[in-house]
């Protein structure tokens, strides 16, 4: 059966995405470039004439999956002399020219920090060349870089009623385990009005909930650019993104507990359009693990924030990632882990059994813990999580919450899709909604992971 036509293909981009909403804002932001150079995007691979790999290293064998996905691609290449492969983002940046040599179906290697170069790369790879652009581009010693060029300001990452906005870029965190301050660089802030602009743009074009991205959303920096010369950091950045006018709900993600203070706590109280939802990782439950993965944080001073956090915020809801089988976890350690699930009462978890990443300062340490221990060790976290996820569950039967309609469901018809402020799921049973509509349910009943909703009254934008 022969593939489609040269002409079905020309212009079509596909962008295959892996990692986190940081790679997704950077593949729309992708799309974006390459729709004002003459691109659509393509359903499929097979209906590309560019086929661009977004990746990640953080997850397990990201390497591997890269070239497994490079893999099935050669057949097309091998059909298409004209397709253009590329490959992206931190394995990229990690790997860099050793792609280039493994893989000889792929045209071009690119690191974060050069993907506003796309369509210069891709006019070297119509010229003959194989490309590879990882080089860093210049950081401001003062770390304030408006790194969106303006002529993309605002034409972002727009997904249905909700906008995704990058505030940071880079780490400074060097968490032993993680490999972003290598594969994104160095951390630098963008300046308030430059994030400001970007958002008032979404908020007139409709979109009802913004998301400040970045690798460390709180340790957000601005010096030198608030009021009268002063230092404008992620609070008063928070504060002032909450009172753009129209916009109904504001998350952000991810806060590091180090840079997590009461003053957030209380504005997250205060301000009606700051959605009572916080993602906050906490990794592991022992002191001497967190020591071992460079947290700079005891456990006491997590608790003490977020303690504090459901006093203020009463119902808030909160997720957070954690590792298990680092090296030397014991049982005791691991326990530990255990019982702070047990008080904080996560809504959600992301959990994952440790595997070194090359280039960490974890990787140099001994990886003791055996693999069935950290996959009963994962089992564990997984059933405690989903005996508390049914308790909570059950807490919300009968109450009545405000959601914001984000999608048609996939199987049923006249069923909307939403989520709660506290980032619930809910699945809204009715004709007349649409997305974007703000609605008042109550909530009927469950069925996994999903909160069941009628509607009550919708709730009328200002």
């Amino acid at each position: 059966m022969s593939g489609p036509s040269e002409k079905a293909m020309s212009h079509k981009a596909y962008i295959h995405t892996f990692g986190c909403q940081m790679n997704e804002h950077d593949s729309a932001r992708m799309m974006n470039i390459l729709r004002a150079h003459g691109f659509e995007p393509a359903p499929s691979p097979e209906e590309a004439s560019l086929i661009l790999l977004n990746t990640c290293s953080v997850r397990h064998n990201p390497e591997n999956k890269v070239y497994s996905m490079l893999g099935r691609l050669r057949p097309l290449k091998a059909r298409n002399a004209d397709l253009v492969i590329g490959v992206g983002g931190c394995v990229a940046q990690q790997e860099g020219e050793s792609i280039l040599r493994r893989e000889r179906i792929v045209d071009m290697v690119f690191g974060p920090d050069n993907y506003f170069r796309l369509p210069e790369m891709l006019e070297r790879v119509r010229n003959g060349e194989r490309v590879l652009m990882t080089q860093w581009q210049p950081r401001s010693p003062d770390r304030v870089q408006n790194f969106i060029p303006d002529r993309w300001l605002e034409q972002g990452h727009v997904d249905g009623c909700k906008a995704y906005v990058a505030i940071t870029k880079g780490c400074d965190n060097f968490c032993s385990f993680c490999i972003v301050p290598e594969t994104r660089g160095r951390e630098v802030s963008r300046e308030p009005e430059n994030i400001l602009h970007e958002v008032r743009s979404h908020v007139a074009g409709g979109v009802r909930e913004i998301w400040l991205l970045g690798q460390n959303v709180n340790s957000y920096l601005a010096r030198g650019r608030g009021p009268g010369g002063a230092d404008f950091g992620f609070y008063e950045l928070l504060d002032a993104v909450s009172r753009v006018d129209g916009l109904k709900r504001l998350r952000f993600t991810s806060p590091h507990p180090n840079d997590w203070d009461h003053a957030l706590s209380y504005l997250v109280a205060e301000r009606p359009a700051i959605c009572n939802h916080l993602h906050l990782p906490f990794q592991a439950g022992s002191d001497r693990i967190l020591d071992l993965m460079n947290r700079r944080h005891t456990i006491r001073e997590f608790l003490d924030k977020v303690r504090y956090l459901k006093a203020v915020v009463p119902g808030i809801e909160i997720s957070t990632d954690l590792i298990v089988g680092f090296p030397s976890e014991t049982d005791g350690d691991f326990a530990r882990t255990l019982e702070v699930m047990e008080e904080v009462r996560f809504g959600l978890v992301y959990s994952f059994k440790y595997s070194p990443r090359p280039g960490t300062k974890a990787a140099r340490m001994h990886d003791d813990v055996a693999r069935e221990v950290k996959e009963d060790r994962l089992q564990q976290v997984i059933e405690l999580q989903e005996r508390i996820n049914r308790e909570q569950m059950d807490q919300y039967v009968g109450t009545e919450h405000e959601v914001l309609i984000d999608g048609a469901h996939p199987r049923e018809r006249s069923v909307m899709n939403g989520r709660t402020q506290g980032y619930r799921p809910v699945a809204v049973r009715s004709a007349m909604l649409e997305v974007g509509d703000l609605v008042q349910v109550r909530i009927a009943g469950y069925s996994n992971h999903w909160l069941e909703g009628i509607p009550l009254k919708p709730v009328m934008a200002e």
